[in-house]
């Protein structure tokens, strides 16, 4: 995936600089050259061995050094790589690169590459949320600086909230949009290039339906979220402005996106029509296709219970936004959650439901597709099947971003 590249990783100062180990160790498989720099305070969380035992490289920290710049200058550091990488990028070295401060070699490399840069911040919640941070996350932004992250969760400082890394997985997929870009893109284009899907619109829906029987039993699928909810959030990082239709799940909201929280299928449909008009669609929930038409107001006893439940169809959401006139979406995507049969199911699917294209994939309990990381997709157009290989849900995300962009000439 990564065969060639070469990433240069500073780690700054942060609980969350142990996942940058990780981080390495995922690059490292997928065939990229890491080079590491490690900021005094970074040196407090991980050491210079283990990253240098992991990149197979030496591990740089020192602004003056004589060794150092003489095998390898700090100018040529920060130009040697296809993209310079920031995880965790704590709330000091943002302001940094901010204010073009070069006061050691993490903020001098920043500053004299002409290559691009991706951070993943990483803070208390508190610093995260702070004008300052956001002035100057914004500001950096403006300057054509990726981001990552943060996300939502629980803290090492016990609070809780956004401001804690993106997981390496979801870097991983940030790091392979980068170097995906246009060359343009890569040398510091703007955030227009980074951002392919800026001025656009986008809905997705994720995650279960809930059709209750009665207060306390309902009718739903199994689906944890994972994958709609990664689309959404990687359309928000293209710069689309994306609204997550969500049924219930246990996924925290994505960050920098509008979440509408719905139970039932009649909700999500309704919640959809009002997010119209968009140019994006992509249906990944996993709507019930039925609910009963008679809804107990109290908890049904056993001894009481009926000998049949009456269920009558669900809305096809799908199937409403592909025929939805004047409000249709340019692209309206659709999944097929297949057992046997996947291919030909969904393209089947794709002629019934007159959407553009189907993502099929196999939730046989062996697949692990439901609940899991991974997914293995084949996207079905009308012109023909694109197998794709199996790969993480936030990799799906990323890729799927890149076709919608091609598509509509971004």
């Amino acid at each position: 995936m990564f065969t060639g590249k070469r990433v240069l990783l500073i780690v700054s100062g942060g609980i969350a600089a142990y996942k940058s180990l990780d981080l390495v160790r995922r690059l490292r498989e997928r065939g990229a050259a890491v080079r590491c720099i490690l900021t005094k305070a970074g040196a407090e969380f991980v050491t210079p061995l283990s990253l240098s035992a992991l990149t197979e490289d030496k591990v740089y920290g020192e602004l003056f050094s004589l060794t150092d710049e003489a095998e390898m200058g700090h100018i040529q550091l920060s130009r040697d790589a296809d993209l310079l990488v920031v995880a965790p990028a704590s709330a000091d070295l943002l302001a940094k690169m901010a204010q073009g401060r070069a006061d050691d070699l993490a903020s001098t490399a920043l500053l004299a590459t002409d290559k691009a840069v991706l951070a993943a911040p990483a803070m208390n919640v508190r610093m995260w949320e702070h004008p300052a941070t956001q002035a100057n996350l914004a500001l950096l932004k403006e300057r054509g600086v990726l981001t990552v992250g943060p996300n939502e969760g629980d803290m090492a400082c016990g609070e809780y909230g956004f401001g804690r890394m993106a997981e390496p997985m979801e870097i991983l997929a940030a790091i392979e949009e980068a170097l995906a870009a246009s060359p343009a893109a890569a040398s510091g284009g703007g955030p227009s290039l980074n951002r392919p899907l800026a001025g656009l619109r986008a809905l997705v829906t994720s995650g279960p339906t809930h059709e209750p029987i009665d207060p306390v039993r309902y009718i739903a699928n199994r689906s944890s979220g994972r994958q709609g909810h990664a689309i959404a959030a990687a359309l928000a990082r293209q710069g689309a402005e994306t609204t997550l239709v969500s049924g219930p799940s246990q996924l925290p909201d994505p960050a920098g996106l509008k979440t509408l929280h719905v139970e039932t299928a009649e909700e999500m449909l309704a919640a959809c029509q009002t997010s119209l008009p968009v140019e994006i669609a992509v249906c990944a929930a996993a709507v019930a296709d039925w609910r009963s038409v008679a809804r107990a107001q109290q908890k049904m006893k056993k001894n009481g219970a009926p000998a049949s439940l009456e269920l009558t169809a669900n809305p096809d959401i799908l199937a409403e936004l592909s025929k939805a006139g004047d409000l249709r979406p340019s692209l309206v995507i659709g999944f097929a959650a297949e057992t046997e049969n996947v291919v030909a199911q969904a393209q089947e699917k794709l002629a019934r439901k007159g959407c553009d294209w189907i993502l099929a994939n196999d939730v046989a309990p062996a697949s692990g597709t439901f609940g899991g990381e991974n997914n293995q997709i084949n996207l079905i157009r009308a012109e023909g099947v694109e197998p794709w290989p199996q790969m993480t849900k936030l990799a799906v995300a990323e890729r799927l971003c890149r076709e919608i962009a091609a598509t509509l000439g971004r």
